[in-house]
């Protein structure tokens, strides 16, 4: 989709512009939020929750945005370049603190890895009883 975005007719175009304000306009939105809230959520976290509550309800349907948001799903690894140059920029302050880094990071995956099993456990165990109900 990349490299044919830009041989694509007008009205294509026309309308990844329009699903990309649709995204960021929720996106304002959250930050307008984080704004006026006294609570320390990040404004990207009230976005998510806002597109996911307005896609759910059907507020925004998911055509309005589909398109574009699997372009910026293509082009994500990019956005890591600049967090990567920045670690790179800051390998002096780093590696004091590298094995506590290390540690915590292996600590957290380790345990993310294993909610997420657990819940992906409990969901299926929960549908399998639902189905066996019906």
């Amino acid at each position: 989709m990349l490299c044919g975005l830009w041989g694509e007719r007008t009205t294509e175009k026309v309308k990844l512009l329009r699903q990309f304000l649709v995204i960021m306009a929720v996106s304002f939105v959250g930050e307008i939020l984080h704004a006026v809230l006294p609570l320390p959520i990040p404004a990207s976290i009230y976005g998510l929750v806002l597109m996911l509550v307005c896609l759910l309800t059907g507020i925004i349907k998911l055509d309005a945005v589909r398109d574009t948001a699997c372009f910026l799903i293509e082009i994500m690894p990019l956005m890591f370049i600049p967090a990567a140059v920045g670690l790179m920029a800051s390998w002096s302050v780093i590696k004091e603190n590298l094995l506590a880094y290390l540690v915590i990071a292996v600590v957290t995956t380790v345990v993310v890895m294993a909610v997420s099993g657990l819940v992906t456990q409990g969901v299926l165990k929960r549908n399998e009883k639902g189905e066996g109900r019906k």
